[in-house]
Order: structure tokens, then C-alpha cells, then sequence
């Protein structure tokens, strides 16, 4: 064959492409997964790829490697991380459920780099994996880089949303609208209680996140096949977390029971669930502002979100809420990532869970889509919305629900009856309570105020 090369490994010779960094068995891999031609996320790849310089750190410290073999190891990686380090990672999502095509792949392909930079062989498995095995450095880089994802993408992200929210909130805050529930007309409430109320939905999930992350940054590193730690030295899992906080400037902590990390993802499942509340609050907020900006005429319209695009290939005219609908998709993928996500949380058969490398794109998808998505919501739908006051004070002046102020000064029933009659005849509930009360408008003025009813306007 043309433009190969033979590389061999346990199971023999196969051909690789000539100018591939990897070997044997990253080849094997491609050869055998060609499910879904999607790759690992890059996010995961960086963390894998940060982990062997870690490791070869500790393993210099602790006399496992020679100086010149950890500093070519380390130098190759970040060489790796300057550059386009992707194409040399072809392995397949839907591979071997320890993830063990990738770590070879990341093995391989660091030790040809580490190889050329040191003059001399540099082993895949002797050198790089030292004091490793795919089924600690796998659920290892699962925590990391989503613990990397988490402190530079999603909770700035969603901290962005919030500050946002409560700068709109200042801004829309003399602005009163029909309350609803069921769907139905209810008490008033202020745009800004709307408001706030979203960006504490969004602050309670940030906590909750935040909560986690000391579980997240737990690593399985130093526990190797099967959690013994059989063949890393003793003090390997104190060294590798160390350096490689010292690389990534987050706190990685050896995990209490190297058993339990490398036999179940509990910590992925969590975080992924936490992920599926933060979904449920983007549907909400988002189907908050579909509703209101629905119209022009025949809906809501009491908000008018900015106009990004034509919303018709065959209406003129019409502009449709592109960024809630975007959102509301994301969280559709969200809950659904955290399906699988739990599906294979279950799969920890014995000393391994064996669905990691799916665990890992579905938990970094999430990651990704949810970052995205807050950002463009809070910046090109709820930082540019429009109130539409004229809309708003109409709806409410004609609502029935109003009455429900009157309720202790003429009781529930007769009440009802006043919000019926206006509601039929069509009419502003203040004329239909003068003509069936002994109030006075001055006095019914007072109590039908929508200001005071939001709580005393606070």
C-alpha cells in the first residue's frame, strides 16, 4: 500500500498512514469503530493530553522516568496543545468502553513527538502510561475536563446570564403585566418580580453546580486496573494531582477510594442531572419569552424581542423568537444527554464502568450547548427585549382577576360574580364594582391599583 507505513504492536503488523503520529493500536481502533465518524471532544482530548504531562511530572519526582524522558513527554504535550492537536486523534466516540483506544491513541502519539524531540525511543506503554491504565486516566480526564469545562465555560456563562436578568430587571421594573397561571389570567405582577424570579432559578443552579465541583476535582488517578494501584508508585496519585493543578490552575485533590471512581461515574451522573436543571430553567425562561413576545396582534406582545432574521420563507414580514426556540432545543439535547448519561452511569460492571468514552461526549456536550446557549440568550434576547407599555396597561385594565383585592371587604362570591360580569360584558372591572358595591371609585381606584397589588410595588 502506498503512503503507509508497518507499525506492530501485541496483535502484529497492520498499515498506518505514513505521516500519522499514532501507531498500531490507535490504527486498530479506526479500523474497528466506523459507528458514528464523530471524534472525541477536543475538550477531552486536552485533558487527556494535560494528564500525561502531569504524570510524567510525578513520575520524574518520583525517579520513574528519567529527567530527559518526563521533560521530551511534557514538551511533546504542550506542543500538542499549541497546535491543531485534533487530527492526530481519529479514534471514534463508539469505542471500547474503558476508553482504552484513546488513551493509547494519546500514548502513541505523544511518544512519537517525545521520540523525535529526545533522539532516542520513547515508549507508548513504558513511558507515557507509566503508573497508568486506561481504566484510572479515562475517568480521571471525564472529571477533569469537565471540572475545566465548568470553571471556564458554563459558570461564567451562566453568572453572565444572571447579571444580565438583574440589569434588565432594573431597567423593566415601572413596568406592570397580567400575571398568570394556568395560563389564565391571575394577580399582576412587575416585569422586574418576572425577572428576578428567572435569575434566582438560574443562581440556585449555579450553587448547586458549585456544590459539586469538589467531587468533580476527586480523581481516580493512581488506582490503575482496577483501583489497587498496582504498578504506580505509592505517592504517584499525591504527585500527579499536584502537577497538574499546578497546569491547569484548578484544585485537583487523589479521590478517598480510588474503587469507587474507576467502578461507577455516581460524580458524572450528578453533575450530568444538575445540567438537566439548568435545561429545565432555559425552557422556562425561554417559553416566558415566547409567550410574551407572541403576537404582534393576536398574541400576548407584551415584550418585543430584537428582530435577528426573516422568519418566513413564505410570509413577509414575519420575525419569529429564533433565540428562546434555539434554547429551548438545547435543552431538549440536554435532558436527553443526561438520559444516556444515566443509562450509562449503570453499566459500572464490577471494577469498571465500561460506557465512559459515551459518558464523556455526552457530559461535555452539555457543557458546550448550555454555555453557548445562556450567553446568546442573555445577550441577543433578554439584554435587547422591548417593553410594549401601551399592551400591558390595557390587559390589565380590563382584567377580571383584579377583584380578587375586594375579596376581604365583600367576600369571595360576590366578588366572583363582579369578575364574571366583567369579563361578559367585556368591561373594566372598576365600572362593574361601582355599579354592585357600595364603594366609591376614589376608593375602588385605591384598592384595584395594580401597582399595590404587586406587594407594594417591591
Amino acid at each position: 500500500m502506498s503512503n503507509t507505513r508497518i507499525e506492530r504492536d501485541s496483535m502484529g503488523e497492520l498499515h498506518v498512514p505514513e505521516q500519522a503520529l499514532y501507531g498500531a493500536q490507535t490504527q486498530r481502533a479506526v479500523d474497528n469503530f466506523p459507528i458514528s465518524h464523530q471524534r472525541m471532544p477536543a475538550q477531552f482530548i486536552r485533558a487527556l493530553i494535560l494528564a500525561k504531562a502531569a504524570a510524567a511530572k510525578a513520575n520524574v519526582e518520583l525517579k520513574q522516568l528519567s529527567e530527559s524522558q518526563g521533560k521530551a513527554i511534557v514538551d511533546a504535550a504542550q506542543g500538542l496543545l499549541e497546535g491543531d492537536y485534533m487530527q492526530h486523534f481519529p479514534v471514534d466516540i463508539f469505542q471500547t468502553g474503558s476508553g482504552t483506544s484513546s488513551n493509547m491513541n494519546a500514548n502513541e502519539v505523544i511518544a512519537t513527538l517525545a521520540s523525535r524531540l529526545l533522539g532516542e525511543p520513547v515508549n507508548p506503554n513504558d513511558h507515557v502510561n507509566c503508573g497508568q491504565s486506561s481504566n484510572d486516566i479515562i475517568p480521571t480526564t471525564i472529571h477533569v475536563s469537565a471540572a475545566l469545562g465548568l470553571h471556564e465555560q458554563l459558570l461564567p456563562a451562566l453568572v453572565h446570564l444572571v447579571q444580565v436578568i438583574e440589569r434588565k430587571a432594573v431597567q423593566v421594573h415601572p413596568f406592570i403585566k397580567t400575571g398568570r397561571t394556568h395560563l389564565m389570567d391571575a394577580m399582576p405582577v412587575r416585569m422586574s418580580q418576572v425577572l428576578e424570579g428567572w435569575a434566582q432559578q438560574l443562581k440556585a443552579n449555579i450553587g448547586h453546580l458549585q456544590d459539586l465541583l469538589p467531587s468533580l476535582q476527586s480523581l481516580a488517578q493512581g488506582g490503575t486496573a482496577v483501583g489497587t494501584g498496582i504498578n504506580a508508585h505509592p505517592q504517584f496519585a499525591a504527585g500527579f494531582s499536584r502537577q497538574l493543578s499546578n497546569l491547569t490552575q484548578v484544585q485537583f485533590t487523589p479521590g478517598k477510594n480510588l474503587f469507587a471512581l474507576i467502578g461507577s461515574q455516581d460524580t458524572a451522573v450528578a453533575v450530568s442531572g444538575q445540567f438537566k436543571a439548568i435545561a429545565v430553567t432555559l425552557m422556562k425562561i425561554a417559553n416566558d419569552l415566547r409567550w410574551m413576545n407572541s403576537g404582534p396582534l393576536a398574541g400576548l406582545g407584551e415584550i418585543e424581542l430584537e428582530g435577528l432574521q426573516p422568519g418566513s420563507s413564505i410570509m413577509p414580514g414575519k420575525v419569529n423568537p429564533v433565540i428562546p426556540e434555539a434554547t429551548a432545543m438545547v435543552a431538549a439535547q440536554v435532558i436527553g444527554n443526561d438520559t444516556t448519561i444515566t443509562v450509562a452511569g449503570q453499566s459500572g460492571n464490577f471494577e469498571l464502568n465500561v460506557m465512559l468514552p459515551i459518558i464523556a461526549q455526552n457530559l461535555l456536550s452539555s457543557i458546550e450547548l448550555l454555555a453557548n446557549s445562556s450567553r446568546l440568550l442573555a445577550d441577543k434576547a433578554i439584554a435587547s427585549f422591548k417593553v410594549n407599555e401601551p399592551k400591558l396597561k390595557e390587559a390589565l385594565s380590563r382584567n377580571p382577576i383584579l377583584v380578587t383585592a375586594l375579596n376581604p371587604i365583600i367576600g369571595y362570591q360576590k366578588a366572583a360574580e363582579i369578575a364574571k360580569t366583567a369579563y361578559k360584558q367585556g368591561r373594566p372591572v372598576i365600572d362593574v364594582a361601582l355599579e354592585h358595591t357600595d364603594l366609591s371609585r376614589s376608593q375602588l381606584e385605591i384598592l384595584l391599583d395594580p401597582e399595590k397589588l404587586t406587594a407594594g410595588g417591591v
